[in-house]
């Protein structure tokens, strides 16, 4: 299991993803579900992944090899007129790579499953954030639902949805999705340290911040107590429990 997000905010986009991949409780290991490519001044583009990692990683393969050729050509990755039309590349490659991968093609059961987070700015065109299913047609984020989680979500949600603002700056992004992973590794041993952290600033069409966090980083401790301290604080907060003397014995 996973835990990647892609946002987007009126500054740019944030990602965010664990790096934990496992085959049992006895044997896991650290593997970055981020991918970036950029051509300076021209576009960027941030992939996050979840699902089997054999078909992440061919998938990222194919995306990459096959546009080098004898003459060194650029990866097709970078040679798509639009966001829309590289989002389209990649579900056709996941698509290909899960029916040529699982024994029964595009209807095999979730070992070789795999979902993608696309998102990046290419010149002519404003920021996207895409989400890609392992059927390889894709959604993209908007107004209504301005942000994208892949793999295991569900704890890390609600806070997302009720602290999102489209003016946040894109440190106070970083902080939110933070605080997003602490609530999901706490809940979910499968999700786990250390998570990349990967900025972009609109209209850049170059990479920004970018950061990996681990259990000795003094900033997710300070974020990791704090958010804990602040729920208990909350949480005594609110007023106490009173039976009604109406309610019956």
């Amino acid at each position: 299991m996973t835990y990647c997000v892609g946002l987007l905010v009126d500054r740019g986009l944030v990602f965010m993803s664990d790096t934990r991949t496992n085959a049992g409780i006895d044997n896991i290991s650290v593997v970055s579900k981020m991918k970036t490519w950029s051509v300076p001044g021209e576009r960027f583009l941030c992939l996050l992944s979840a699902g089997n990692l054999a078909t992440t990683q061919s998938t990222v393969s194919l995306l990459e090899e096959r546009g080098i050729a004898p003459a060194d050509r650029e990866p097709a990755i970078l040679n798509q007129p639009s966001m829309f039309q590289t989002a389209k590349l990649i579900g056709d490659t996941l698509r290909e790579v899960i029916s040529y991968t699982s024994p029964s093609g595009q209807k095999a059961d979730g070992r070789f499953s795999a979902s993608f987070v696309l998102g990046g700015q290419i010149k002519g065109g404003r920021p996207r954030l895409f989400m890609i299913y392992p059927e390889g047609n894709f959604i993209e984020a908007g107004a209504d639902n301005p942000f994208f989680q892949i793999g295991e979500h569900k704890y890390g949600r609600p806070i997302i949805i009720r602290t999102y603002d489209p003016g946040m700056a894109l440190e106070e992004v970083a902080k939110l999705l933070l605080v997003s992973f602490d609530s999901t590794i706490r809940s979910n041993l499968s999700v786990g340290l250390p998570i990349d952290l990967q900025f972009y600033e609109a209209d850049s069409f170059e990479p920004g911040y970018r950061h990996r966090f681990d259990q000795r980083d003094p900033y997710y401790q300070l974020i990791s107590e704090g958010w804990s301290d602040s729920l208990k604080f909350a949480f005594d907060q609110l007023p106490a429990f009173q039976k009604s003397s109406d309610d019956a014995a």
